[in-house]
């Protein structure tokens, strides 16, 4: 059985969102073990991702005796201890064990003064997923903002932070929006402070990263009245429509942007013109990669074969044009092998 790598804990999922915010400290309501092991999962993919900062992690440590009478003291001390360090926000994640024992989580959060106190309540055994984790944890740091009003700022919505490509894409996503003349001001929620998080009323457009996040965007267009576009592009003709799509989201005339990435992907194509006509056998594990494949067997004439040269899809999807050519030099060395 193959797992997608969109499977996994809740609780990660909303980790690998609050821990992206510099001055802020994520409080786990649970067992010491649930602490370890994602701090040092998400040390690990960090450092592989030569970002070198310790995940801002602290535990309410329940123990045997918490578990049977209850852990509320427990999580008080806990969101005390990380006061101490002046944060701009605590976020209050709660495990799979502190979801059955029944906390009033929110009872103690609400109790807290000076300063902002989110409860996302990630007890994934009640059902859900790494995926969920990651949608609860945008939605819930949006109450940081109270409001504000359209000024033109463009915001990336839900970044996939433990992916290898995380900054490639950003880069991609600033290269195709300067097109237009414009670029994203804010990464919701990607290395940045609990007061960028404010601002996140006063966009004009939210770009999701993809469309497992449309609660997200529907969230934020009901509370802010932001329009999104629902995913990064994917593709060299979804790459277009993207272009025009941002355009006509921010009023901004598109064509002369879309015309340049036409000119810009036809010399790509032009670039890996030797995979014309290849055999190969594509390894794709999602339904959502079958347009996408569709649209590369198409402009590279390649032939399924059973016995073609063995290729894969990456997951997640190449984003843009650019992800495209890092994608199309691979297969390239893999054909020349």
């Amino acid at each position: 059985m193959i797992s997608s790598r969109t499977e996994g804990c809740t609780l990660t999922g909303a980790l690998s969102i609050t821990t992206s915010v510099q001055d802020a400290v994520s409080v786990i309501h649970g067992p010491d073990g649930c602490a370890h092991h994602n701090f040092s999962l998400l040390h690990a993919l960090h450092f592989d991702n030569e970002q070198l900062v310790l995940p801002s992690i602290l535990s309410s440590s329940l123990k045997e005796q918490e578990i049977i009478f209850g852990g509320e003291h427990a999580l008080e001390d806990a969101i005390t201890g990380a006061m101490g360090g002046n944060p701009g926000a605590i976020f209050v994640l709660t495990s799979c064990v502190a979801a059955a024992i029944g906390d009033d989580v929110s009872a103690v959060c609400n109790e807290i003064k000076g300063c902002p106190v989110i409860l996302i309540p990630t007890g994934g055994f009640l059902g859900g997923g790494f995926s969920d984790g990651v949608r609860s944890a945008l939605i819930a740091l949006s109450d940081l903002c109270n409001g504000g009003y359209p000024n033109g700022m463009v915001t990336l919505v839900g970044e996939k932070n433990l992916e290898y490509e995380a900054e490639a894409n950003y880069r991609e996503l600033q290269r195709l929006l300067g097109l237009l003349g414009v670029k994203a001001q804010l990464r919701f929620v990607r290395n940045i402070a609990t007061s960028d998080i404010e601002k996140i009323g006063s966009s004009s457009l939210n770009i999701l990263r993809d469309e497992s996040l449309a609660d997200v965007g529907d969230a934020l267009r009901d509370r802010f009245g932001t329009p999104y576009q629902p995913s990064f592009p994917v593709g060299f003709e979804g790459t277009l429509t993207f272009l025009s799509h941002v355009g006509d989201a921010l009023n901004i005339e598109s064509d002369r942007a879309v015309s340049a990435e036409m000119v810009h992907q036809e010399g790509i194509l032009e670039h890996f013109s030797e995979l014309r006509g290849r055999a190969v056998k594509v390894y794709h594990s999602g339904r959502t990669s079958d347009p996408f494949l569709t649209e590369l067997l198409e402009l590279f004439d390649l032939e399924l074969k059973d016995r073609g040269q063995l290729l894969s899809l990456p997951d997640p999807i190449p984003v843009g044009t650019s992800g495209l050519s890092r994608m199309l030099s691979r297969w390239q060395r893999i054909l020349h092998a």
